[in-house]
């Protein structure tokens, strides 16, 4: 099993100062997944809120200027929200497709 500070710097070192985009999926309380939904839609790095069925309850879809300032985002903002129970952060590694506009061709 790797150990956090080991898995904190192979992420660090891969994504180095490159901005990163981000999904994070939330499990809410869903007596009040609404008004959670609507806190975290206030974040200037929240691009984008979903409420889902599933496993989870929300998505955000999310960009940062670094590695570090997702991992801030996570454990000083979303942890203070009353509401969240849990989250899960999938960082994107290649975009091929955003917003409806291929974004990454094959090299021919």
């Amino acid at each position: 099993m790797v150990k956090s500070d080991e898995y904190e710097k192979v992420i660090s070192t891969y994504y180095g100062e490159e901005a990163v985009t981000a999904l994070i999926m939330l499990k809410v309380d869903t007596k009040i997944a609404d008004s959670v939904a609507k806190k975290v839609a206030e974040f200037k790095n929240v691009e984008d809120v979903f409420m889902v069925t599933g496993d989870v309850d929300i998505i955000l879809k999310t960009s940062f200027g670094q590695y570090k300032d997702l991992k801030q985002f996570v454990l000083e903002n979303l942890s203070k929200i009353e509401g969240i129970k849990d989250t899960r952060t999938l960082m994107v590694v290649t975009a091929y497709k955003e917003r409806g506009n291929v974004v990454l061709e094959e090299k021919k």
